[in-house]
């Protein structure tokens, strides 16, 4: 009998210390439940976010069960429909032509209707899409998922990330909470929420089949600059553009954005902007009204591809080559030499040059950053001050006439105008995306004389710039003279600053 309660007693007090085991252990998930989120600089702070608890019924959302996400962001993601202006060509007739119908060979003005989807991400009516979605729109109308319908407004968009914000006029709204794609594994459960085909609030999973994935936009005939995608398996098609990308604690941690398809429709691959990259781009436009765009001063390359073709001291074959520098560089003058290869920023894994961009676009110009090198077989670390693509760590408050032109300058030297037998002129030092890339500048090229007024210094130019977007005329140009050292023959530019 003894024995009896002996055994009693003992499986009475197994019952109570797991209970409370479990009650601690729940107790410690609910305090630091969403500390896994990473900051960002508080950029998500500059949304109104609702309070997000990744519970259900009191137990954390599991990775094979999608009920919880799945209410939890699809009635955030909304869909988008564009209308806009496009100027179709008339086939040509010699009919026509033979009886004098001149007229009718003129383009036509056509109406275009484009769809899409959007995720909310402040309770106040901001709205995350994709640019290729919203580009070139007259108007945006956005369908919430109870039917309701508003006019969307451009706040701003960003090619080099196919990134826009929109901003309709509404309160209360369902925002979905921002997650941290830093933190995702390969082979973790996704859901692609969003509208294809025009199909409302259908919700597709997958797993994270790769991150960090570049080159993909250049392959589908696009030019956008900054790429490190999360590449899933969950099916995404026409319409799914500019919807969210969730965990399973219905957590935002991407942006979907395109396909790898020969038929423009799903054909095992989908990629996401990653929440790190699109939330800070977002926050940007919101707050400045233009990314503000922060750079080491590197050209890089792949160190594998670099050690086969160039250098064989190469230790290492993850992370980013620095092949060269720009001329003001912030790297090369913290120490990173040519030959390095950047594996880390502020401790975090580089793999790949787009794993690289990905890290740095994370910043703003200003930002000190830790960078760690492989010097062919010795680590090293070095802090970096980012700057933008004019070298310097300004804020910019708006777009602005650098941002237009895309290039950088910098005034002829003493040396330069002995050489070239030039008392003014400035060189152009860098080329981005922008009007002189469009019209064919150079990096090099002299710039010597632009609307007939002679050029000494780079504030000149922009001078020049900036009365004319500011100003009234009706003439928006530049005619641009100048040359190249090479050949030193007079070149000629002309750029249209509005088309």
């Amino acid at each position: 009998m003894n024995k009896f309660w002996k055994n009693v007693f003992n499986a009475a007090l197994i019952i109570i210390i797991s209970g409370a085991v479990a009650a601690g252990v729940t107790a410690y998930v609910v305090k630091n439940n969403g500390k896994n989120s990473v900051n960002n600089e508080n950029w998500e702070n500059s949304f109104k976010q609702p309070v997000h608890m990744a519970m259900h019924n009191g137990v954390a959302a599991e990775n094979n069960d999608f009920t919880y996400a799945a209410e939890k962001t699809v009635h955030a993601v909304v869909h988008i429909q564009v209308s806009s202006t496009v100027t179709a060509e008339r086939q040509y007739n010699p009919l026509e032509e033979f009886f004098g119908f001149g007229e009718r060979q003129r383009p036509r003005q056509q109406q275009r209707v484009g769809f899409g989807s959007g995720v909310i991400i402040s309770t106040d009516g901001y709205i995350i899409t994709n640019n290729h979605v919203i580009e070139g729109a007259d108007s945006i109308g956005v369908t919430l998922n109870d039917k309701r319908n508003f006019t969307g407004k451009v706040i701003g968009a960003d090619p080099d990330t196919d990134i826009a914000l929109i901003k309709i006029d509404a309160d209360d709204l369902q925002a979905i909470t921002f997650g941290d794609s830093e933190s995702l594994k390969i082979g973790e459960w996704v859901l692609a929420v969003g509208n294809p085909f025009n199909l409302t609030s259908t919700v597709t999973a997958g797993i994270v089949s790769a991150k960090g994935r570049g080159n993909i936009s250049r392959e589908r005939g696009q030019n956008s600059k900054i790429e490190s995608y999360i590449q899933t398996d969950a099916a995404v098609n026409r319409g799914n553009s500019g919807g969210a990308l969730v965990n399973t604690k219905g957590e935002l941690i991407g942006i979907n954005t395109a396909i790898y398809s020969q038929t423009g429709d799903f054909a095992g691959y989908s990629f996401a902007v990653p929440i790190n990259i699109a939330g800070k781009v977002a926050n940007d436009l919101k707050q400045y009204g233009n990314v503000q765009r922060a750079m080491l001063g590197v050209t890089i390359g792949e160190p594998e591809l670099v050690k086969r073709e160039h250098d064989k001291k190469i230790k290492v074959l993850e992370g980013a080559y620095v092949s060269d520098f720009a001329e003001q560089s912030s790297a090369k003058e913290a120490g990173i030499e040519i030959g390095d290869v950047i594996t880390a920023i502020n401790g975090n894994k580089v793999v790949s040059p787009s794993s690289l961009q990905e890290q740095v676009s994370k910043y703003r110009p200003g930002d000190k950053v830790k960078v760690t090198v492989d010097r062919y077989g010795t680590t090293k670390e070095f802090t970096v001050e980012l700057r933008n693509m004019q070298g310097s760590t300004e804020i910019k408050k708006s777009a602005d006439s650098a941002e237009i032109i895309g290039a950088a300058f910098k005034p002829l030297s003493d040396k330069d105008k002995r050489e070239y037998g030039r008392n003014s002129g400035v060189i152009v030092d860098e080329v981005s995306k922008g009007k002189f890339r469009d019209c064919g500048i150079r990096k090099g090229f002299v710039m010597e004389i632009v609307n007939d007024q002679k050029i000494q210094t780079p504030e000149d130019f922009y001078s020049i710039v900036d009365k004319i977007l500011k100003g009234n005329s009706v003439d928006k140009g530049l005619l641009i003279k100048g040359f190249y050292p090479n050949s030193r023959s007079t070149r000629h530019y002309a750029i249209d600053l509005i088309d």
